[in-house]
């Protein structure tokens, strides 16, 4: 077929208008889609977000979602992305983004069509995407809804624009709606998505500077994902901005961030503990500041945004109390510099363990790694990168957004398979270099790759930004636990009978999950009612994540700079829609 003279407007149309006009049938609904088929819901239809699959389950929900919401106006966007012909997870497909109403919102989605060959050639619904874009009557404050500045007076005896910031941000005389716990991108992003809504909210973090959970970490981080992907919400990073963001950098754009989108936010205060009120339905959270000085909160909505893990995982490690030199856990690890002419042992090859190894390697230490699992190894550069290549192919960083958005899960998964595959061949030559010194690999469960092992375990890859090629030179040294047979006083002392010393011992050995930061804050039966949070479990949408929990009022995001700018946008409107009864 040839595919220039296809008509890809008249095609997606005919769907379009078909799927209007079969709205509440069923039967109807499900001819227009693959046997094969997803639908994947953020707010628009369905109030959740959520992924179904097959016709059958697709259409029958559908069916009543797309009546009781009053769906329709349904339209082709043409703006800046008009139906083309793509390849998606190995599959050409036409690619469309649609705008329609319902009763409530303004809504944007993406269908991809492919010929059905068992219904002669008819196009039918791969994949169809619906997201909530914005609530009628609550539209965000940008643009042509931006203030005007006549809230901010221009007269010579009143409050002007920082006397309202500091009284606002103050919380003497009124309460938040929002507490966030947590002030890095998810905070952030969560904080300004409420914001433009006109939602009352508080970022609260214990670091005592805007930006220290990054500025705080290890003297060489540097973000491993491409800067084209990490913006965030509202302002995006200036386009002189390097394509790899060094930790100060982005610590200092967040510090300009709050002060530019108008946030509340306390440094140095810290969560003591919290309590939530059914009846009364706001919690009681208690903080301490970095002063010694105490403030009850009485939120209606908590939201934890202290990342996908938050306290530090010590393992019990068998005879490590027979050491007697210092132990550190990597997220107190600045840099190697005092560790020049020093031998470390580093646990942990995770992107931690790695780059804290290439770190103390590269002042002058004598480095070993101890491997305590297998690990994935992917070049940073073109390998890790390869999931992310659409953000390079025309659309807008928001469209971009809304492609990553509507790929369900399964599908995901097989494309994750093919970059596996992809990236094995590419850095064939660095794998089998470290296979060569005893470095066990793994390339995720059923080979999805690092993307999957971020989202189902938090990690268990590192992308080689140099340590790998250490390692394989033998600049770096590696052994695997098993090798070690008990620790002594000042090393390890190995199977083989030979010592090995050691004047500092680092750990890089992970986070525990959220669940026990939520136990630590607000008891066990809260954590108990909630379950699970990140990862996947039988499911097709991340645990516990960007939606309603079991607990009222409790609210997790967490994840990449792009996740929490592209999840950030439904959390926000689902507590709007929450506090302006549009949904109970």
């Amino acid at each position: 077929m040839d595919a220039s003279r296809i008509d890809y407007n008249a095609i997606v149309d005919s769907w379009i208008e078909q799927l209007e006009q079969s709205a509440s049938d069923a039967t109807q609904l499900e001819s227009l889609f693959l046997s094969e088929s997803y639908w994947r819901d953020a707010l628009a239809l369905t109030w959740d977000i959520q992924t179904l699959c097959n016709p059958a389950e697709i259409c029958d929900i559908l069916a009543s979602a797309l009546k009781a919401t009053g769906a329709t106006d349904f339209k082709i966007d043409q703006l800046d992305n008009p139906p083309a012909l793509v390849s998606r997870v190995g599959t050409d497909t036409i690619e469309s983004f649609f705008t329609f109403q319902t009763k409530t919102g303004r809504n944007r989605g993406i269908v991809r069509l492919c010929p059905d060959a068992s219904d002669g050639g008819a196009y039918k619904a791969w994949t169809i995407l619906t997201t909530l874009e914005e609530l009628k009557g609550f539209e965000e404050k940008q643009g042509a809804n931006r203030p005007t500045g006549k809230s901010y007076s221009r007269g010579f005896h009143g409050p002007n624009w920082l006397d309202q910031r500091q009284a606002a941000n103050a919380y003497a005389d009124h309460e938040p709606t929002v507490v966030i716990i947590g002030g890095g991108q998810a905070g952030l992003a969560t904080s300004a998505r409420l914001t433009q809504l006109g939602i009352d909210n508080l970022i609260v973090d214990k670091h005592e500077r805007i930006g220290d959970n990054w500025r705080n970490r290890y003297h060489s981080l540097t973000l491993h994902n491409q800067v084209k992907v990490n913006h965030m919400p509202y302002m995006p990073f200036p386009l002189t901005w390097p394509t790899y963001i060094p930790k100060d950098m982005l610590a200092n754009w967040f510090e300009a961030y709050v002060d530019a989108m108008e946030l509340n936010y306390w440094a140095g205060t810290e969560v003591v503990d919290g309590e939530y009120d059914d009846t009364a339905q706001h919690w009681k959270l208690n903080l301490k500041k970095s002063d010694g000085s105490t403030r009850t909160l009485k939120p209606r909505h908590i939201v934890m945004a202290t990342g996908a893990s938050g306290i530090a995982n010590i393992p019990k490690i068998p005879t490590i109390e027979n050491y007697k030199g210092p132990i550190q856990h990597s997220s107190t690890y600045k840099n190697g510099i005092q560790w020049k002419g020093k031998k470390v042992l580093v646990f942990g090859t995770g992107s931690s363990g790695h780059d804290i190894a290439q770190d103390l390697h590269s002042n002058g230490a004598d480095v070993t790694m101890i491997q305590r699992s297998s690990t994935m190894i992917v070049d940073i550069e073109p390998s890790a990168q390869l999931p992310y290549a659409f953000y390079d192919s025309g659309p807008s960083v928001d469209d971009c957004d809304l492609i990553a958005l509507s790929m369900p899960v399964p599908l995901a998964r097989r494309a994750h398979v093919e970059f596996t595959r992809q990236t094995t061949e590419i850095d064939k030559v660095m794998l089998d270099g470290l296979k060569k010194v005893g470095f066990k690999l793994d390339y995720g469960d059923e080979n999805t790759g690092w993307q999957f092992k971020y989202l189902t375990h938090g990690g268990g890859y590192y992308f080689n930004v140099g340590c790998s090629d250490l390692l394989i030179e033998g600049k770096v040294g590696l052994l695997q636990y098993d090798q070690i047979e008990t620790f002594s006083t000042n090393g390890v002392t190995l199977e083989d009978g030979t010592s090995l010393e050691a004047d500092l011992v680092v750990l890089a050995t992970g986070y525990k999950p959220q669940e026990a930061v939520v136990e630590q804050l607000f008891g066990e039966n809260v954590a108990e009612r909630i379950g699970p949070i990140w990862g996947f479990g039988d499911g097709l949408e991340l645990r516990n994540m960007y939606c309603r929990t079991n607990q009222p009022g409790l609210w997790f995001i967490a994840g990449s700079l792009a996740q929490c700018r592209i999840n950030s946008k439904f959390l926000g409107l689902q507590i709007k829609a929450l506090d302006e009864d549009l949904i109970r």
